[in-house]
């Protein structure tokens, strides 16, 4: 009887030593995994932007890494974005991180600029240029976004009888008291964070952390799926930028469902 009470604790304290191991070693797995995966992305925007070797007129690669020629290919990129979505009827974003500034735009035409008051960008866009900048010469297109405020507000009216019951709209916008953070996904996989600068009531830094945890336990969540089935996590490059609350709310209001985006980088 003694002895079967000695091996209870006995398994019960291997059980929690394998456990615990494989925990870690799956840890270590997965943060070896998530080192990988900014680089496999990198190289998947060079496989399919980068520079291919003509054979029978062949070109010096040290001219990728000249300063001159990388400047004129940013403004290329950019000109070309803009003049592609200059041709449609829809409004449109352009983001000049080079000027922080971001605009809002009708075929070709600024009808609305603001500041960038902070901003920070994912590391691999700065790397690879040619092949980066080739990328961006094409207008971003919106799959999908989150915010904390809703994209067209609502309101439910009862209808009057008469004249006589008749009241004008005297609700105002509640998004006047909340604060504005969003996030735009793009179809080439980068994410573009939009954050309200100004923490105008108690609270307003809390929410944008909750905001932005939200999004991190989400990407976390499936990046712990695909490293389970041995896959490398899927890295989205970013942008975060920070504006004023009435600039944020205006420009994510403004910018239709599947908008375009234009980035100088």
């Amino acid at each position: 009887m003694n002895t079967e009470v000695n091996v209870r604790p006995f398994y019960r304290k291997i059980s929690f030593i394998v456990i615990s191991s494989l925990l870690v070693a799956f840890m270590i797995y997965h943060t070896v995994m998530s080192v990988i995966a900014p680089a496999r992305k990198l190289k998947e925007i060079h496989e399919k932007y980068g520079f291919v070797q003509n054979q029978k007129n062949p070109v010096d690669e040290r001219i990728f890494s000249d300063s001159a020629f990388i400047s004129l290919m940013r403004e290329k990129a950019y000109f070309q974005s803009r003049v592609a979505m200059a041709g449609t009827d829809s409004i449109y974003m352009t983001i000049n991180l080079a000027d922080s500034t971001v605009n809002l735009e009708i075929s070709g035409v600024v009808v609305h600029t603001t500041d960038i008051k902070k901003q920070h960008i994912s590391s691999i866009l700065s790397k690879d240029e040619y092949s980066v900048l080739n990328m961006l010469s094409a207008p971003l297109v919106i799959e999908r976004d989150y915010s904390t405020i809703m994209k067209e507000p609502l309101m439910i009216k009862m209808a009057p009888k008469d004249t006589s019951e008749y009241q004008p709209d005297i609700i105002p916008d509640t998004a006047d008291f909340e604060p504005v953070n969003f996030i735009l996904v793009m179809d080439n996989s980068i994410n573009i964070y939009v954050y309200q600068e100004e923490k105008l009531k108690f609270g307003d830094g809390f929410r944008r952390f909750v905001f932005d945890l939200r999004d991190r336990l989400k990407y976390t969540a499936a990046s712990l799926a695909r490293t389970a089935s041995f896959r490398v996590p899927d890295y989205r490059p970013f942008i975060k930028i920070r504006l004023s609350r009435a600039d944020a709310k205006r420009i994510y209001r403004a910018l239709p469902y599947h908008g375009q985006v234009g980035l100088y980088r």
